[in-house]
Formats: C-alpha cells, sequence, structure tokens
C-alpha cells in the first residue's frame, strides 16, 4: 500500500516547499490582476501593484476578503460574476455554497480545478491507507456542493471503487452484496446507519467496513471515539469547502495535513485585524495557488472562511510529510456567546458523547438557547435521544454534560452558579427531536433569543 500519493510534493524540505510556494502566490497574483475581473479592480482601488507581491509573508499585508464580498460581485448585486476568471467557454462546472449563512455564493472550475481539487483528496485518502480494492460508499450528497464529486474524482488516480449513493438511507443489501471496506459520512448519518444494520442483525464491527470518514462538519473527539467503537475501526477527518481548502488527517490522526501547494493557508483575528502565530486561534484564511502556465476558474486571495483553527505544526509528521497540521476545524455561524463567554457546537456535542453517557443515549441530540442577558439570565434547553427514556440514569448524564461543557469555560460555570445561566435537560424517547420533523440538514443549536 501506497505511504503517499505525491511524495515528492508531501515530503518537500521546508525551504524548498517554502521556494515553491512563493513561486506559486506570484504566478496566482499575478494572474489575479490579468484574469479576475475583481481583482483587477480590487488593485487597483486597493493601490497594491500585483508586482510587488513575491512571498507568503506579502499576503499578509494584503486586505481579507470575505464571503460577502463574493455576494457582492455576482447576480443580483452585480451585473455578472466578477470572480470568474477565465472564458465561459473554459468552465467545466458551476458550484454553489450550501447557502446556510446566506445567499449561496457561486464558483466556476476548469477541468484543471478539478484536478487539483481531486489531488488533494487522494493526499489525505492515501495517508489514511485507502487504495486499490476499496470500495467505498458514499454518503455525501452529489450536486451544487462539491466534496462527493471530488472524493469520487480521487477515487479514480487512487484505483479506489466508489458507490456513489449520496445518502446514508440506502438498502442495507448494499453492505451484504457489495461488501464495503470504508464509508464516508458524517457523525449522524454513520450513528444512524450503525442502528439500522444492528435492527437488521448486521454486526457493524463484524462487517467488512474497515475505515470511516467522517466529512462535512466539525465534530468532538468523543464522537469519533464513539463511532470507532460502535463499528471497531478507524474514523478519519476530511474538512473541504467549495473554496478549495480540502485538508485531511494522516493515520497519526494529530491534526489535519493542508495541501501548501495548492492552498496557501493563515490564520486571522477580526478582533485584532491582524494574523497571529502559530498556536493561535484564529479564522481560516486561504488563498488559491495556481502551479505556473496553469488556469483558475475562480481564484481567492486572503479569502475569510470564517471558520476557526489553530497551525499545530509546520514541523516534520511523524508519517513523513513535511506540510503543516491544523487544528480541526470549527464553524464561526456554529458558536454562541453566553455572558461574554464563547461556546461552540462542538462543546456541546463533547458532553453529549461522554463514556457513560452513551449506555443510554443515541447521540441525537438539539439545544435551543431562550432568554438574553437584558432579561437577566439565559437558559439552554438541551433535549437528548434516549434509547429508553425510562431506564435512562438522568443524574449521570446531567453531571457528565455539566462537568465537560464548563471543564474550560470558568466564566460561564460561575454564570451557572448563581442562576443567570441555565442547562434545562430534556430526556425523550427515539424519533422525538424537533429536527426529526425539518427538511435539510438539522441545526444542533438554535439560538432563539
Amino acid at each position: 500500500m501506497n505511504r503517499f500519493f505525491n511524495e515528492s510534493i508531501e515530503t518537500m524540505d521546508r525551504p524548498e516547499l517554502d521556494r515553491l510556494i512563493d513561486e506559486r502566490i506570484r504566478y496566482t497574483v499575478k494572474y489575479a490582476g490579468e484574469h479576475s475581473p475583481f481583482y483587477k479592480k480590487w488593485f487597483r482601488e486597493q493601490g497594491i501593484d500585483p508586482d510587488d507581491v513575491h512571498t507568503h509573508e506579502d499576503l499578509l499585508k494584503l486586505p481579507v476578503i470575505s464571503g460577502k464580498t463574493i455576494r457582492e460581485n455576482q447576480p443580483p448585486e452585480s451585473s455578472d460574476f466578477n470572480f470568474r476568471s477565465v472564458s465561459w467557454n473554459e468552465v467545466y462546472t458551476i458550484h454553489e455554497t450550501s447557502g446556510t449563512s446566506g445567499v449561496p455564493k457561486s464558483f466556476f472550475l476548469t477541468w484543471k480545478d478539478w484536478e487539483r481539487y481531486a489531488e488533494k483528496y487522494s493526499r489525505a485518502l492515501t495517508a489514511q491507507g485507502f487504495g486499490p480494492g476499496d470500495r467505498v460508499i458514499v454518503c455525501s450528497s452529489y450536486g451544487m456542493n462539491i466534496g462527493a464529486n471530488t472524493m469520487t474524482l480521487a477515487a479514480k488516480d487512487i484505483g479506489m471503487t466508489m458507490i456513489p449513493e449520496g445518502k446514508c438511507t440506502f438498502p442495507l443489501r448494499i453492505i451484504r452484496n457489495y461488501r464495503p471496506t470504508a464509508i464516508i459520512g458524517s457523525v449522524f448519518k454513520l450513528l444512524g446507519l450503525a442502528r439500522r444494520m444492528e435492527m437488521e442483525k448486521i454486526s457493524p464491527k463484524d462487517s467488512s467496513v474497515e475505515r470511516l470518514i467522517i466529512g462535512g462538519e466539525s465534530f468532538a473527539a468523543e464522537s469519533r471515539d464513539y463511532i470507532e467503537e460502535i463499528w471497531g475501526c478507524d474514523a478519519y477527518n476530511i474538512y473541504g469547502s467549495t473554496e478549495g481548502t480540502m485538508c485531511g488527517e494522516c493515520s497519526q490522526k494529530a491534526g489535519l495535513h493542508v495541501p501548501e501547494d495548492l492552498v496557501h493557508l493563515d490564520v486571522y483575528d477580526p478582533d485584532m485585524g491582524g494574523f497571529v502565530k502559530d498556536g493561535e486561534c484564529g479564522r481560516i484564511v486561504l488563498t488559491t495557488l495556481i502551479p505556473p502556465g496553469e488556469k483558475c476558474g475562480t481564484l481567492l486571495i486572503n479569502y475569510d472562511t470564517e471558520d476557526t483553527t489553530v497551525v499545530l505544526s509546520r514541523e516534520k509528521c511523524q508519517c513523513g510529510r513535511t506540510h503543516m497540521k491544523i487544528l480541526y476545524p470549527q464553524r464561526e455561524s456554529e458558536t454562541f456567546w453566553v455572558e461574554g463567554t464563547p461556546f461552540n457546537r462542538v462543546d456541546v456535542e463533547r458532553g453529549v458523547f461522554q463514556r457513560g453517557n452513551m449506555a443510554y443515549l443515541t447521540g441525537e441530540y438539539e439545544a435551543f438557547l431562550y432568554g438574553g442577558d437584558d432579561e437577566g439570565e439565559t437558559a439552554m434547553r438541551l433535549s437528548l435521544e434516549c434509547k429508553d427514556p425510562d431506564r435512562c440514569d438522568k443524574k449521570m448524564i446531567e453531571e457528565n454534560f455539566l462537568g465537560s461543557f464548563f471543564k474550560y469555560k470558568p466564566h460561564l460555570s460561575e454564570a451557572y452558579s448563581i442562576g443567570t445561566f441555565k442547562v434545562i435537560f430534556n430526556f425523550i424517547g427515539q424519533g422525538g427531536l424537533e429536527l426529526y420533523r425539518l427538511k435539510g440538514r438539522p441545526k444542533r443549536i438554535v439560538d432563539r433569543r
């Protein structure tokens, strides 16, 4: 089994890798100034000469753009798609983001873009032990989002066989007949599938599945541990976006490798108005990197993804890769503030998936925030789906959750102790959560303040 997809690039010494990155930054910025209607105008308005951008340090001096910038430069706000940087006859596919945080953003991909996107996933999948002979069920949706399509293209380059279901509600004969070696899906899709299999007397642990990939959302380490226990195999993290991030874990499962020759990643603190040092938390800011001589349908320079992370290391990993590793990203849109303290959906999920809880819970949950500081108190109503509500150790679950949730939030813990922040637990039977009655991707936490 190959350990690397593109060994010469993935194991390149840091000085050589930095030189390659700088070469591609120079070409990308020059290409943007010549081919992107947005950047032609933006450089002029910002007083930026593309020829002055020589290194990745020079990028830190340039302004940061956002999703709002993209939306303002496409219909209906604009008469044309100003981020499209090739002619229409060179556009292979058109894609949109999910639009969960606003109007969908439009992206235009050439075939070369697809090849570069696929290579990012090919590297991650190879790092996780995938190769020829693997048969992979894809539970991620195919369509205007690109994740499932990109992994399917990557499979061709690796030699894998894909089973493109798109959803996790496929008939269980797929498991019996095709004996897949891996499944790609979210935490809750994989848990739901395991429950269906057990009802049909198919043990996930005894099935043909050797690996799982959790993609499409951030998740707690505790939920990964539980999934690995249920399935009896490793579960790997892949993080990607239509914008082209695509980072993946290696066999060490200690952070996500960034394909630095294809996408440049910095970490930015919008409150400070500047970039932060390695080891400090901030938002992922990405820059598309184009190899000299190639084209790009939509390129981005210093684009704020609104996902937060930390650069963990730029040293050589035990897997042999030299590309930087980042902490598993969290979506800023899933971060909530109470009593001046932030918490993320992942913090709630961590409390739910405490090991002792899982003898009684399915893992499915939803939370609602009520009240607000101007009303003197905030309440979080947490609904937990139980395997059997009548035989549920509710007191233990509450204590486990609160211990985990407040562990690194002393100010929020103090607010809880004096009653200005309340956590109201609601234990319900299977199928009773509100999210089951809603179409589309469910929100685990809803702020109703």
